[in-house]
């Protein structure tokens, strides 16, 4: 059975009665700003992919290695990675992003929820930075230190930095290879190009070569590799757009400060908010057509982004201001123009 995610919009209008094109979805963390993709050769359609295309130049220059290997999206590399290893102890954050704990898990690993990963004695430690959903950020150098102690004794970290891309300047990429180390990319989450299904681990190829044969051939369709080639490469859209997502990233935290919703964390991306009413908060913003990513422990949401340009931006942010000025003056749907009665949702 698959772990929830964000952006179920399909499952909430049914579950709340509200048509889909009527939701604003801030439940993922994904860019809603997302890198423009242009009209595509039809012949992409038509070809199997090759490593020819571009795609492994084009991402050597972005993240400082060629030793890298494309994936569909960082997940099937979640899912694989702990195939590669006999089962060992893993620590993880605890929250963190659900399907680290859940892949290594399945393959027999035992799991140690540390909220000191950086002391931490296992065999394999995962790494989620910055984490999803709290938003902490380590240090590249702190986490250099972690690795050369797990390498002295036949270690594994495993870092995913699924939403790095605003904050290089912290990143490993560029420290790999290295025995003992490997990295996980996305252009799901700041290139906003989730559907591509297009990711890339950074390792040593002691590790790629084991995990491309795991894998099979062509694990990124033609066309995304295609589109992923010429995002990586628009280093003007990357500069103005890390610009703009802290920007409005800013603009979130303090909209929800203002209306009682401290953040306890959180990146460009995404804030994370601590309460213990969290699940009530989650209807009351879907009753209005707003869609947040419910935490069950700790209690807690995690706010996406609403558009932060164009002509559905301010309709966006004056949208969730006024529901979350709802949460707190007893909302009542069913008072609510033209809304269909919602049914509940846990």
């Amino acid at each position: 059975m698959a772990l929830e995610h964000g952006g179920r919009v399909r499952v909430a209008a049914k579950r709340y009665g509200i048509p889909e094109k009527d939701w604003l979805d801030i439940s993922t963390g994904i860019n809603p700003d997302a890198w423009p993709v242009p009209a595509l050769p039809a012949d992409l359609w038509q070809r199997l992919p090759e490593d020819e295309d571009g795609l492994l130049e084009a991402a050597a220059n972005f993240y400082g290695t060629s030793h890298l290997l494309p994936v569909a999206g960082s997940q099937a590399a979640i899912q694989t990675l702990p195939r590669l290893r006999k089962p060992c102890r893993v620590a993880l954050a605890a929250p963190a992003y659900a399907e680290h704990e859940r892949a290594w898990q399945q393959h027999g690993h035992r799991i140690i929820h540390d909220e000191e990963l950086l002391q931490s004695d296992a065999d394999v430690v995962v790494i989620v930075n910055p984490n999803n959903p709290t938003g902490r950020l380590y240090g590249a150098a702190e986490l250099l230190v972690l690795h050369a102690r797990l390498v002295r004794r036949g270690g594994l970290l495993v870092v995913d930095e699924a939403f790095m891309d605003a904050t290089p300047e912290y990143s490993l990429a560029r420290c790999c290879p290295q025995e003992g180390l490997i990295v996980l990319r996305s252009l799901g989450k700041f290139f906003g190009l989730a559907g591509a299904r297009a990711g890339f681990v950074l390792a040593p190829e002691t590790t790629l070569q084991p995990l491309a044969e795991l894998l099979g051939p062509w694990p990124i369709a033609t066309p995304a590799r295609h589109v992923a080639a010429l995002a990586l490469c628009d280093t003007a859209w990357q500069e103005k757009t890390r610009a703009t997502l802290q920007a409005a990233s800013l603009r979130l935290s303090d909209m929800l400060i203002k209306h009682g919703f401290t953040p306890a964390g959180g990146n460009c991306l995404f804030q994370w908010v601590r309460c213990d009413d969290a699940a009530s908060v989650h209807q009351t913003l879907a009753e209005q057509g707003i869609l947040t990513r419910l935490f069950d422990t700790p209690a807690s949401l995690r706010f996406g982004l609403p558009y932060s340009e164009g002509e559905r931006s301010e309709g966006a942010w004056a949208r969730l201001d006024a529901a979350l000025m709802n949460c707190r003056s007893g909302f009542n749907p069913t008072c609510r123009k033209g809304a269909s009665r919602s049914k509940d949702h846990s």
